[in-house]
């Protein structure tokens, strides 16, 4: 169980309010994960509103069901991370070159300024950082279609 016993609801703005067992109240917290990627549910704090950690939960499976739900809700509006399924093309194997992908959350095109924007993560994940900043995953690159594959394998 957590070290710390708390409650999660609301306000009337949608903000997350954390009440711990001594009745201390903590308004405007925000879930941050630890590790992302690698481990998405272990390791979360609750932050204040000021950047201090107010909860730690070592992992996401030893919160109740409503804390959880509001957890998860708060984290989906916060991460946009969408995963790439298909490459279509590139406009060039040189970088700057523009990359149209097919996601999760649908097709798109964006500019990879430099190989050095194409980092490895275990179980041959990638991610992907286009020009303004935005994260592209790939889960298992060896899980991508031949010509995404051939399109990929140039730049890395």
């Amino acid at each position: 169980m957590s070290k710390i016993e708390f409650t999660l609801a609301r306000n009337r703005s949608g903000r997350l309010v954390c009440t711990l067992a001594d009745g201390s109240v903590h308004a405007n917290i925000t879930p941050v994960r630890a590790f992302p990627l690698a481990a998405p549910n272990e390791g979360l704090a609750l932050m204040s509103q000021d950047g201090h950690e107010i909860v730690w939960v070592d992992t996401l499976d030893e919160l109740n069901p409503d804390q959880r739900a509001l957890i998860d809700s708060e984290l989906t509006g916060r991460e946009f991370m969408p995963e790439i399924s298909r490459l279509n093309s590139v406009s060039s194997f040189a970088t700057p070159s523009t990359w149209s992908v097919t996601t999760n959350r649908g097709t798109t095109a964006f500019v990879l300024k430099g190989e050095e924007d194409i980092r490895r993560l275990p179980n041959n994940g990638l991610l992907i950082a286009d020009n303004h900043g935005i994260l592209y995953l790939i889960a298992d690159r060896k899980a991508l279609d031949r010509h995404s594959r051939k399109l990929l394998e140039r730049f890395l």
